[in-house]
């Protein structure tokens, strides 16, 4: 007779940094979590904004310590027109200042941040079991869901965190759709050192076929996230380094001095989606299982972690002692859908709605565009007011 299936509060699929966040932070409530995920490499040269609370998330679970050695800090945020449209709008630079921060947070790479939350899943063992293999079935069982999994085993679980990423099984097995969507538009991503400083300033310059964004990635670096036509990015990716610097100094004006590409290169097409539920049953989503949309004004990760900052929230409150019952997944499936939807459908929506508007030769389209940002640039509370809602903050 074989042996009943270990169970845990809860099961979290899904081994990036959605992933392991999660499963740190809900050990943290109190719960104890099944981690289902190969390990990642932690050799990833791409990096990730960390604004707003997304920081205090970190540094609340212990990861920020390890972290902070390698973020390069961001004061300041400039956007530039660099369009030829008839309605162009004016340079805008947004000073953490003015709102009372002293940064808006912080640049970092993928690596270190998956290899620090890796070490706090680590730090959990009492609180986390971590199965390093693939998530393969979902079904119910009694009190809560049954996941096998291609090592043969299989686990229950009260609640299931979906956190493997935009073609996520979970949700897949849960029956969940989503909306999705395209662009025409491919994304170059890199790293590169330059001789100018940049001041702990990010610079997006904004063209007609998306934005060309450069951000702090330590002291003479930045990163480099540059959206065009897909066949504009087939011909930068193949030029050779040199010729590709020269390029990217060109297109932001020598601002920078001169440069050198100094990372491995990779594109990827542009695309948008939501799931149409944040939740069924006892199967909860987070990340990019639940939402994915182009990289502007850095509000993708940030967005995953006020996800799981909700469902740590919820979590919590399910799991105090007092309550002496077990965690009602059902419920707490029931409370994160209906608290996260306006969040994620209002920032997929206002960044597709911004990415259009780059877009677009419809001329009342530039011209609100245009209008929008001269006001952020003559008046204070427009301009925080626009901080605020970039970071999330009430």
């Amino acid at each position: 007779m074989s042996e009943a299936p270990q169970h845990f509060d809860l099961a979290v699929v899904g081994g990036g940094p959605a992933g392991l966040a999660a499963a740190v932070a809900l050990a943290d409530a109190g719960a104890r979590v099944a981690l289902i995920a190969p390990r990642p490499s932690v050799d990833d040269w791409r990096t990730t904004a960390l604004l707003g609370d997304s920081v205090d998330f970190l540094e609340r679970h212990g990861v920020w310590s390890e972290l902070r050695a390698a973020a390069a800090p961001l004061r300041h945020m400039r956007l530039i027109d660099a369009s030829s449209r008839l309605f162009r709008a004016p340079d805008v630079t947004f000073d953490a200042r003015e709102i009372g921060r002293d940064l808006f947070g912080y640049n970092v790479a993928n690596g270190p941040l998956v290899a620090a939350l890796s070490d706090a899943v680590a730090a959990r063992s009492g609180g986390i079991v971590r199965y390093q293999t693939l998530f393969q079935t979902l079904g119910h069982s009694e009190g809560g869901e049954r996941l096998t999994l291609s090592s043969g085993e299989a686990v229950t679980a009260s609640l299931v965190v979906a956190a493997d990423g935009r073609n996520s099984g979970v949700r897949q097995a849960a029956g969940i759709e989503v909306k999705s969507w395209s662009y025409p538009q491919e994304a170059l991503v890199l790293a590169l050192s330059h001789r100018e400083p940049h001041h702990d300033t990010s610079v997006e310059f904004h063209t007609e076929a998306g934005p060309f964004t450069l951000v702090p990635h330590g002291p003479g670096r930045s990163s480099l996230v540059w959206m065009d036509r897909p066949e504009v990015i087939e011909r930068m990716a193949g030029l050779d380094d040199a010729a590709l610097a020269l390029e990217i100094e060109r297109r932001c004006g020598s601002a920078w001095g001169a440069m050198t590409v100094d990372s491995p290169r990779q594109r990827w097409p542009i695309s948008g989606f939501h799931a149409r539920q944040l939740a069924a049953g006892r199967v909860v989503l987070v990340g990019e299982a639940a939402h994915g949309f182009p990289p502007i004004g850095a509000q993708g990760f940030n967005l995953t972690l006020r996800d799981i900052a909700k469902l740590e929230k919820i979590v919590r409150a399910d799991t105090h002692p007092s309550t002496g019952k077990p965690l009602d997944g059902a419920a707490v499936a029931r409370s994160y859908g209906h608290a996260r939807r306006f969040d994620v459908i209002g920032r997929v929506t206002g960044v597709d709605l911004l990415n259009r508007s780059l877009l677009s030769d419809f001329l009342p389209t530039q011209f609100v565009r245009a209008a929008g940002l001269m006001l952020a640039k003559e008046l204070g509370p427009v301009r925080r007011l626009m901080m605020r809602a970039g970071l999330a903050a009430r």
